[in-house]
């Protein structure tokens, strides 16, 4: 799954990618699987072990994507690929590793999931990457090799994944307590 590692700064079309490789290509039932959209409405969220860490500080992303694998006898785990946590980790210890807790934090960086079925994910989602563009039109950093992801009906759409207004977008949001009470094994 190497030609998935591309880059931290487009992890919305590396889960993509891992869902795509998943439907195709494994014996996991794509009906486990959640694309989850972390952000806010400041866009200014926490996240700690990143590789891009410095030391034991968070990054703090404007918004970051992981998958989650929620398999039938209940266990849920975590695939990060910008993590220096295992990848396919799992979910008590990335949630008590990564997001740590929304107490102790100042509202402005509490964290919110917008979790949406893999297959919904897949038929959905486009990014045209101008996210990632300069306003003279250069990249801010470089670009998968692999055409822009795209659907028939949409060139672009992040926005709606990354909102964390519930009544837009696909999915379903939670804050951080509902998303770890919900997915949390059983």
């Amino acid at each position: 799954m190497n030609y998935i590692l591309k880059s931290c700064f487009f992890s919305e079309e590396n889960v993509w990618k891992l869902c795509e490789h998943i439907k195709t290509q494994t014996q996991i039932p794509l009906d486990e699987v959640y694309a989850v959209f972390i952000s806010n409405e400041r866009k200014m969220i926490p996240i700690w072990k990143q590789k891009s860490s410095r030391g034991d500080e968070p990054v703090v992303w404007d918004y970051h994507v992981v998958l989650l694998h929620q398999n039938q006898q209940g266990k849920s785990f975590f695939y990060d690929l910008d993590t220096v946590l295992p990848f396919s980790c799992p979910f008590h210890v990335y949630t008590t590793e990564a997001f740590h807790t929304d107490h102790g934090l100042k509202p402005a960086f509490w964290r919110k999931l917008r979790v949406i079925p893999a297959d919904t994910y897949l038929k959905n989602f486009a990014s045209d990457r101008s996210h990632m563009k300069n306003a003279d039109g250069t990249w801010r950093m470089p670009p998968p090799l692999y055409p822009c992801i795209e659907t028939t009906d949409s060139k672009m759409n992040l926005d709606d994944f990354i909102s964390m207004d519930s009544k837009m977008g696909c999915g379903h949001v939670y804050s951080l307590s509902e998303f770890v009470k919900h997915f949390a094994e059983k």
